[in-house]
C-alpha cells in the first residue's frame, strides 16, 4: 500500500512539475523562431534566431525598463522587510485588545483588491505630482505589501522565546537593540520569504505601473514587454524573448535564498 501511495506522489509530481514547465518550453521556442515562421508552437525550430533578443533590448528598451523594475523592487522590497519587521515586533510581543484589533485591521487591509483603489489613488497621487516618479510607486507599493508583511513576521516573532528578549534586557539591550541585535539575525528565514515573494510580486506588477509610470523613460519591464502587443502591430516572438530575459532576476534571487524560503514559509504562516 505504502509503495502505490509513494507511487501516486511522484506521479502527481512529475504532472505538476511538466505543467509548470510548458509555458517556459512553448516560451523558448517562440523566443527563437522568425515571426514568419507559423510552424507549430510545440516544435522546436531547425535554426537559432536571436534578433528577437536583439529587438526586446533594443526596439523595447528592456534595459532602461529592468534598470526602472530594479529601482521599484529593491527600494520597494528594504522598505517592506524593514517595516514589517519593526511594526511587528510590538504586535507579536505586547498581547493587548489595541494590538489584537490592529491585526485584525492589517488582516482586512490584505484582503482590499488593489484595483478597488486605482482611481482614488491617481487621483491623490496625481494631486502631488507623483505620476511617473519613483517615489509615488514605491510609496505604494510599500503600503500596500505591508500587511501580509507584517502578519508574516508577527506570527514567526511569536515562535522566539521570550527569554532571549529578557536576558538582553538584563545585559543591558534597549528594546532597540533587542530587536536589531537579537530578533533581526533570527528572522532570516521568514525575511527570505518576504523578500521573495515580494521581489517577484513587484518586479511582476502590472497595475500600478500602467497608472503610475506612464513616461516611456520610466516604464517597467511588465510595461516594456507589453508595447510588443498593440492593435495594429503584435511581435510574440519579441514578447517571448523579452519575457524570458525578465524572469533571469527573480529566478536568480530564488535560487540564492531557496534553502531559507521553506522554512520562511511554515514558521511565518503557522504559529
Amino acid at each position: 500500500m505504502k509503495r502505490y501511495a509513494g507511487l501516486l506522489k511522484n506521479t502527481v509530481g512529475l504532472v505538476i512539475t511538466v505543467i509548470h514547465i510548458i509555458p517556459f518550453y512553448i516560451l523558448i521556442t517562440m523566443a527563437l523562431k522568425q515571426s514568419n515562421d507559423y510552424s507549430s508552437r510545440w516544435q522546436l525550430p531547425d535554426y537559432v534566431f536571436l534578433d528577437n533578443f536583439r529587438l526586446a533590448l533594443g526596439g523595447g528598451k528592456l534595459l532602461q525598463a529592468m534598470s526602472n523594475s530594479l529601482i521599484v523592487t529593491v527600494s520597494s522590497v528594504l522598505l517592506v522587510a524593514l517595516l514589517g519587521a519593526m511594526a511587528a515586533y510590538p504586535l507579536a510581543r505586547v498581547k493587548s485588545k489595541f494590538n489584537l484589533t490592529m491585526m485584525s485591521c492589517i488582516l482586512a487591509v490584505m484582503m482590499v483588491p488593489k484595483l478597488t483603489v486605482l482611481v482614488p489613488l491617481y487621483s491623490l497621487i496625481a494631486g502631488f505630482g507623483g505620476v511617473s516618479t519613483y517615489w509615488a510607486i514605491v510609496l505604494l507599493i510599500t503600503t500596500y505589501k505591508l500587511p501580509a508583511c507584517i502578519f508574516l513576521y508577527s506570527n514567526f516573532i511569536s515562535t522566539i522565546p521570550r527569554a532571549l528578549d529578557e536576558a538582553a534586557t538584563i545585559d543591558g539591550c534597549s528594546k532597540f537593540s533587542v530587536f536589531y541585535r537579537i530578533l533581526l539575525p533570527s528572522m532570516m528565514p521568514v525575511t527570505a520569504t518576504v523578500i521573495i515573494m515580494n521581489s517577484v510580486s513587484i518586479w511582476n506588477d502590472y497595475s500600478f505601473s500602467l497608472y503610475f509610470m506612464q513616461s516611456p523613460l520610466k516604464r517597467t519591464v511588465t510595461l516594456a514587454i507589453s508595447s510588443f502587443f498593440s492593435q495594429n502591430n503584435t511581435n510574440l516572438n519579441a514578447a517571448a524573448a523579452a519575457a524570458l530575459l525578465a524572469i533571469i532576476p527573480a529566478t536568480v534571487l530564488y535560487l540564492s535564498l531557496q534553502k531559507h524560503f521553506v522554512k520562511g514559509m511554515v514558521d511565518g504562516s503557522v504559529k
